[in-house]
Order: structure tokens, then C-alpha cells, then sequence
């Protein structure tokens, strides 16, 4: 039998759980902020300034771009595959975008629809934000609810906090990994993070604040599936609402996909050590490098967008239709006819005579082999979209 301990850290505390069958202990986080207060010696200092620097470049690009909204729209399904992918999800952006176009036979279809899922969360988190609700416990709710709407994880009591022990790693708490904190404490430990989100009881610079908050939700686990996909998902909802970005174009997922290991160790490093400055370094560096990646892309994208324009124009009469289907294809990335005729309002003779003129300028690409139904691709587009989403990682425990 475990022996009654007294383990303090300034991240919280762990408590004995005393059941018949194996008594194990679960980890009680303490409010934020820290106590006593986040050290910044002068690395965590630089990094700070350097993840400030690349989120406002990031904001700088999307604020220069004809539409951003191009970007938003395949940088959302992205960021989905990704975050799907590290719950162990099977789906590759190529197989979402053929969902969407209802053209995907042989798509695990439990997998994509929870990848559809979650970019429906993320909208609507979005959209709640833009209407000026507040970030909050039920926004929290709701977008868990249509996280697991549908498909896997649906018999998970969506956008209900647990009322029920979860644990990561193992096959039950007494030989978990960790066990987060139980169902009594869940709703006192989140009511305190709300109150962190609106600066209570110390204001919190937005980039540590969504750090910090990221780490406390991820330890609290307050929904018995989703944590991870709702808790990455926090960080660019504390960004936005902060109005640290004015879109939702960053997204930690890759890095700590990356990085898993570490990351696993840090998340546990604060628990057992309190450890937060050790973790809010790792954030930070990934805060500069996808805010980075990310503004490189958007250069990057706009200027092939622009190239192509200019070699369409040379197609003469036939530029006008082809040039109206690029501009689809550059916000929805793949596109059948049938998908082209509703949003253009083009014949099908039309259309398929403007698909023919952007592959022979090699922009487009078929990709069912077939004579009929066939779909489209903007395949230099996709091909720098697929980086990091096309080889799905092997199923991982539930630890994010």
C-alpha cells in the first residue's frame, strides 16, 4: 500500500486517493501564477523578446496579404491534422480536403471526421471570440462539444467537465504515469484558470499567460477525451483574445510533435519540481520557431500566388475563367467540378476547359485517375502545405 506523502511544489501538491483495490496519488495544481513569482534571468528574457518578435512578423505578413483568409483556411485544416495526428489519428491533410469535396473513398472515415471536428471547434472559438464573448469555462465547453460532436470520443460526455478519475499512461491510476486531479477538484481548479485568462489575481504578459495556461490545463485534464487537442487549441485562443494576433495563424502542434519527449518531461518537470521556467523556455523557442515558419509560408505562398497570376494572363482569352478557378484553388486547395460549378456559378464545360489550361501551365494536378468525378489538386500548393502532415505519427499514449 502507498504511504501517505507530503510532496509541495509551488506547481501544486499531490494527494493520496484512498480505493479498496490500489490507493495512488493525484496531483492538486496550485492557482496561477506561480508562487513564489516566474524567475527571468536574462535567457528567458531574450526568448520572451524573440517570441514577441516573431508573432508580431507573423501578424505584419498576414496584415500585408490580398486575403488572409486564403491562408486561414488551410493553415486551420493543418493544424487539425497535426493535432489530430498526435492523439494517434491516422489522417493526412490531402485525405481532409478530399473529405470536405465529399470525393474521399477509401479515407478512414472516423479518423477524417474527427480531424473535420476539430476544425469546426476551432472555427467556432474563433467566431465566439470575434463576437466578443469572453474566454471562458463555457467556451471551453462548447468547443469540447464539437470537438466530440460525432465519431470517436463521442460517447465521451462532450462539453461536460469529468465526473470521473482519468489518468495517462497505464491501465489504471495505480500504475498510471500521472493522474490528474479528481472530479471534485476539476471544477475549482478551472473556475481558478478562468480567473487567470482575465488577468486575476496579477495582470500576466499574453504570451506567458497562454504558456502558463497551456501547462495548468493540460495537468487539471478536465474532460475525460480532447484534453490535448482543446489544450493546444488554448494557447491561440488566449493570443487572439489578448490581441496579440489578429488571426488564428499559430499553431504549437508540429513542435511539440517534434519535441514530444521533452515536452511530456516539462509538463511532469513542473508537477513534480516546479519546474515552470524550465517549460515556459521550450514554449517560447517553439513560439518563435512556428511564428517563423509560419510568416515564411505566408511570403512564400504569396509570392507563387502572384507568379502563377502573371503566367495565367498569358493564356489570353482563356485567362478570365482560368484566373476565377485559381482563385478558388488557392482557398480551397483541392476542388472537384461539381464543388468549382457551386461556388463559381460556371458551367461544367467551362470549368473543365480552365482545369485543362492550369494543367498545362503545371499548376494543377487530377489526383483519382478517373474520367468522371474527378478532383483537382493546386499541387504546388498542397506539396508545401503536406510538409509534416502526410506521414502520420504511430499511435502515442495520451499525454498532450
Amino acid at each position: 500500500m502507498l504511504e501517505p506523502i507530503n510532496q509541495n511544489t509551488r506547481a501544486g501538491h499531490w494527494q493520496l486517493v484512498s480505493v479498496p483495490d490500489e490507493p495512488y496519488r493525484a496531483f492538486i495544481p496550485a492557482p496561477l501564477p506561480p508562487n513564489p513569482a516566474l524567475t527571468f534571468d536574462a535567457r528567458l528574457h531574450e526568448l520572451l523578446e524573440r517570441a514577441n518578435r516573431a508573432l508580431g512578423r507573423l501578424d505584419g505578413v498576414t496584415a500585408l496579404l490580398p486575403d488572409p483568409d486564403l491562408f486561414l483556411y488551410s493553415y486551420i485544416r493543418k493544424e487539425a491534422v497535426l493535432s489530430s495526428q498526435i492523439e494517434g489519428t491516422q489522417s493526412s491533410l490531402s485525405e481532409l480536403l478530399l473529405f470536405e469535396n465529399e470525393a474521399a473513398p477509401g479515407v478512414p472515415l472516423d479518423d477524417v471526421r474527427g480531424v473535420s471536428n476539430y476544425v469546426a471547434a476551432l472555427q467556432h472559438g474563433v467566431r465566439r471570440l470575434k463576437e466578443n464573448f469572453p474566454l471562458s469555462l463555457r467556451l471551453l465547453r462548447e468547443i469540447h462539444g464539437v470537438l466530440l460532436r460525432e465519431g470517436r470520443g463521442s460517447d465521451k460526455e462532450p462539453g461536460e467537465f469529468r465526473r470521473s478519475q482519468n489518468w495517462i499512461g497505464g491501465s489504471r491510476p495505480g500504475k498510471a504515469r500521472y493522474v490528474p486531479p479528481p472530479p471534485h477538484e476539476v471544477l475549482p481548479a478551472m473556475s481558478a484558470l478562468e480567473r487567470f485568462f482575465h488577468d486575476e489575481p496579477v495582470k500576466t504578459s499574453p504570451v506567458i499567460k497562454a504558456g502558463l495556461a497551456h501547462a495548468q490545463f493540460e495537468s487539471i485534464h478536465p474532460f475525460l477525451d480532447g484534453n490535448g487537442r482543446v489544450g493546444r487549441l488554448l494557447i491561440t485562443l488566449i493570443l487572439l483574445a489578448d490581441g496579440v494576433v489578429s488571426t488564428p495563424l499559430l499553431y504549437l502542434s508540429f513542435f511539440f510533435k517534434k519535441n514530444r519527449t521533452e515536452y511530456y518531461d516539462l509538463l511532469q518537470n513542473i508537477r513534480t519540481q516546479g519546474g515552470w521556467e524550465a517549460w515556459l523556455a521550450f514554449y517560447l523557442a517553439g513560439i518563435e520557431e512556428v511564428g517563423n515558419q509560419a510568416s515564411g509560408t505566408a511570403r512564400k505562398l504569396s509570392a507563387m500566388f502572384q507568379e502563377h497570376k502573371i503566367q495565367i494572363r498569358t493564356l489570353g482569352r482563356a485567362s478570365f475563367t482560368a484566373e476565377r478557378v485559381h482563385n478558388l484553388l488557392q482557398s480551397r486547395v483541392i476542388v472537384s467540378p461539381v464543388l468549382a460549378r457551386k461556388e463559381l456559378k460556371m458551367s461544367f464545360p467551362a470549368i473543365n476547359k480552365a482545369m485543362a489550361n492550369l494543367q498545362k501551365l503545371g499548376f494543377v494536378r487530377e489526383i483519382t485517375g478517373k474520367q468522371s468525378y474527378r478532383v483537382f489538386a493546386y499541387d504546388p500548393y498542397l506539396k508545401i502545405l503536406n510538409e509534416d502532415t502526410e506521414r502520420p505519427v504511430s499511435t502515442m499514449t495520451s499525454g498532450l
